[in-house]
């Protein structure tokens, strides 16, 4: 095939020799390029795609660990029952229970007739910090700088 290929170029003119070169060169150009720019528009595209993917990645393990850490800081259950939790909790903090009533197995509702807000404040968030939650909280201003207290407290999972 290649000697027919010799062959039959040879059989040309000099001039219609440079003409079926430059025409070859033409269409081998012509291939690279159709070639190469799909080729440069496909890597372009998979290193941004690698990069949204590297984010991806790490943003998805930011919040792995961020669970992570909620799950190790995450309280103890309640070694008694919560009324009796929060009755030694207020008696430790020096709270006055004027009222301490349960609301099924799960919550209880308490008042405080008399509490310094940022003590009963400090009060409220070691009681968050320790797995139980405040579900509703009322108080009322005593003109003495202290507050009367309503709140319905439950342990934290219920």
């Amino acid at each position: 095939m290649t000697e027919q290929l010799l062959t039959w170029f040879r059989a040309r003119t000099q001039r219609e020799q440079y003409m079926v070169a430059g025409g070859a060169i033409a269409v081998v150009l012509a291939f690279l390029y159709f070639l190469i720019v799909p080729l440069s528009d496909a890597l372009a595209s998979a290193k941004a795609r690698h990069a949204d993917a590297v984010i991806s990645l790490s943003e998805t393990q930011a919040r792995v660990d961020a669970f992570k850490a909620l799950q190790a800081d995450r309280a103890a259950p309640l070694d008694a029952p919560l009324e009796s939790v929060i009755r030694t909790r207020a008696n430790d903090a020096g709270f006055a229970l004027t009222n301490v009533t349960p609301q099924g197995s799960d919550h209880v509702q308490l008042a405080i007739a008399s509490a310094r807000p940022g003590a009963l404040i400090g009060w409220i968030a070691g009681l968050e910090a320790s797995g139980i939650l405040v579900d509703r909280l009322a108080t009322t201003d005593n003109g003495d700088r202290t507050v009367s207290v309503q709140m319905t407290v439950k342990a934290q999972g219920q």
